[in-house]
């Protein structure tokens, strides 16, 4: 073979060779980033958790009036104590689909009408069944509870069905309008309580789950293993590519014999 004819392949050669070097860069300063962005993720995480657990033993405060409703914020406001007054609106219960210890159910969805003309849903607790003859308190009540933000959308995998009065999460926009519901506040409050001195046909309050999902840890070592497999990778192929070539594969492009 001439040096002519072997130059136009050796070009070809290391211009692939430079796009895969980038290429496989890329990955790798993209793996690396992910990995630090769940490190910081999980930070964030667990300060959230140290804060919500402080904050769910902390004295009840009054529930967020309608002035206060567009600066509520989940980090500072998720499972915040909170106690407020009025009276159930029992005919416009939403019964949403509920898993808990006790089981499968629902939750009790009762709108609390307030003294300013708002209205806030209390999830009253849980009940086995929907036609489960469930107390329903009458006159003024004083409430005390966690306040929720709300769950638009539905459940895993299933939507909510106005039409057909199947919830599977508290969509409170949703359920406000379904209820023909007006000054709906964008929270609700889980009620808290002793679940063992519920009325026997329901709601058991008090089965509220504070927690949170923290698998960042994990995402953060995965994405740092594939940046290293992705280093190691390149090592090896650089060093195949780049090894110097044998002394007869040498001669045979100088002479272009045997």
């Amino acid at each position: 073979m001439s040096r002519s004819a072997a130059a136009p392949v050796s070009a070809r050669r290391q211009i692939a060779r430079l796009l895969w070097g980038l290429l496989a860069l890329g990955a790798f300063l993209g793996f690396l980033a992910l990995g630090h962005w769940q490190v910081e993720r999980r930070a964030w995480k667990l300060d959230l958790i140290q804060r919500v657990d402080e904050r769910v033993h902390a004295d009840p405060l009054s529930a967020p009036r309608p002035a206060d409703w567009a600066s509520l914020n989940e980090d500072r406001d998720e499972y915040r104590p909170v106690r407020l007054q009025g009276h159930y609106l029992h005919d416009r219960d939403t019964l949403v689909q509920a898993t808990t210890r006790l089981g499968g159910g629902y939750w009790v969805m009762t709108p609390l009408a307030r003294d300013d003309g708002s209205v806030v849903l209390i999830n009253r607790g849980f009940v086995a069944g929907r036609d489960a003859d469930y107390a329903r308190p009458e006159g003024p009540v004083s409430v005390a509870g966690l306040l929720r933000l709300s769950q638009p959308g539905g459940g895993f995998l299933r939507d909510n069905d106005p039409q057909a009065d199947r919830w599977y999460s508290r969509d409170l926009d949703a359920i406000a309008a379904a209820r023909g519901l007006e000054t709906v506040a964008p929270y609700f409050v889980d009620v808290t309580g002793d679940p063992e001195a519920a009325p026997a046909a329901g709601p058991v309050p008090g089965l509220t789950v504070v927690g949170f999902h923290n698998n960042h840890l994990v995402y953060a070592v995965t994405w740092y293993m594939l940046a290293l497999m992705v280093a190691a990778g390149a090592l090896f192929v650089a060093r195949h590519e780049f090894r110097p070539a044998p002394r007869g594969d040498k001669h045979h492009d100088r002479t272009g014999t045997h």
